[in-house]
């Protein structure tokens, strides 16, 4: 009887645990997709009740349609400042507009921050920016981190790197590490890799990972 009872316990386990491992995937992906369409909902929603002599009343009565019209209507107003950005006139009435914020002393700070993060992430892989290996919290443990852009030291004239260290599952927290450039640790993970390690915990990630420096003796 207990040989059949611990039999059912495993099978019970393994069986709940493959379902994890499938649906956990599916249900992360969700949740963040959750998360963009219910910010691009609240978004548009403003635009929505403006534009709303335009759609049909029983359209913006059902909670689900004005979801979709909101959503859609972001996505438009997205494209179009796009669309107008990449012109030479919408370039320059757009550089006029930076300007002015950047006049303001506490939006002008948040303002250049969030688009200069915004602008290394979306980065292409021929940019500055790379998956790098840094020592942290202490010496002898590698975090993954990206590789924003390379300083100076104005004492010594010393190469330093600055690395944004995210942490592991909740990628949205980070940590900025400036550190000599030769303690960084390159890797060849592309974005795709890292940001899947990150998200996974280490487990969605490549068979090999460039761990040792080029050149460094074999312990």
């Amino acid at each position: 009887m207990k040989l059949v009872v611990a039999r059912l316990l495993r099978n019970l386990q393994r069986n709940i645990l493959a379902g994890v491992i499938t649906i956990g995937p599916l249900f992360v992906t969700w949740l963040v997709f959750s998360f963009v369409l219910g910010s691009l909902a609240k978004a548009g929603l403003p635009l929505l009740k403006f534009l709303g002599a335009f759609f049909p009343e029983e359209w913006l009565a059902d909670p689900w349609m004005q979801s979709v019209l909101a959503i859609g209507l972001t996505l438009l107003v997205l494209y179009v400042v796009g669309r107008v950005t990449s012109q030479v006139l919408g370039r320059q009435v757009f550089d006029l507009f930076e300007a002015i914020l950047e006049r303001l002393p506490f939006v002008a700070k948040v303002y250049t921050s969030v688009r200069q993060l915004l602008e290394t992430m979306m980065a292409k892989k021929e940019t500055s920016q790379r998956v790098v290996l840094v020592d942290f919290p202490i010496a002898g443990q590698k975090c993954v981190g990206f590789l924003t852009r390379t300083l100076t030291d104005s004492t010594t004239g010393r190469p330093l790197a600055a690395v944004l260290v995210p942490n592991a599952i909740n990628p949205t927290s980070a940590f900025l590490q400036v550190l000599p450039l030769e303690r960084v640790t390159e890797t060849d993970l592309t974005m795709e890799q890292a940001m899947s390690m990150l998200l996974t915990g280490g487990a969605v990630a490549p068979e090999t990972l460039r761990y040792t420096p080029s050149g460094s003796p074999m312990e």
